[in-house]
């Protein structure tokens, strides 16, 4: 079985914006993370985002905006990412099980990937990132925010760089 390190989106690769970050020139690379994703690779992890990105449903943005940032993304990096999930759904919109705080985005990865869930890791910064991880046996790392005591991850930190450290420890 695979060591998968799982990924939220904004906040944790890029800068979060409340606006929503789907232009390609408005896509910032936190500093540190192409480092740090690429120790986590090295290490033999599998990189996998797993993204809530309600906009698309919301009519704010397309898919094919949200998939050019992420080839972006890839072409960046060197193409590190193994793959992109994604939920397009808004719970106003449309109900889905995909969406953070649902599971159903691990799932899909452990499925296909064959990912040992008791070796993998979850880095996010919202609740609702660290939720769906800790029900399903995942370690997790929160960047950043400050979130409900309830819904906090196993270790907290600045940035992508340090949760690697901890990771790679």
């Amino acid at each position: 079985m695979n060591k998968c390190v799982f990924l939220d989106r904004d906040g944790v690769l890029n800068e979060d914006n409340p606006n929503y970050t789907f232009l390609v020139e408005k896509f910032k690379i936190l500093p540190g993370v192409v480092e740090g994703l690429n120790q986590l690779k090295r290490a033999g992890y599998l990189l996998v985002v797993v993204t809530n990105q309600s906009g698309i449903a919301q009519g704010l943005y397309t898919q094919q905006q949200m998939e050019a940032c992420h080839q972006y993304f890839q072409a960046q990096s060197g193409n590190l990412i193994d793959h992109f999930y994604f939920c397009p759904y808004h719970p106003t919109v449309t109900a889905s099980l995909s969406r953070k705080p649902g599971s159903l985005m691990f799932e899909k990865a452990q499925a296909k990937f064959n990912i040992d869930f008791t070796q993998s890791w979850m880095i996010g910064d919202r609740g609702r990132d660290i939720i769906p991880a800790r029900a399903l046996g995942i370690k997790t790392i929160q960047i950043g925010h400050e979130i409900e005591p309830e819904n906090e991850a196993e270790f907290k930190v600045m940035n992508l760089i340090e949760a690697a450290n901890i990771i790679l420890k």
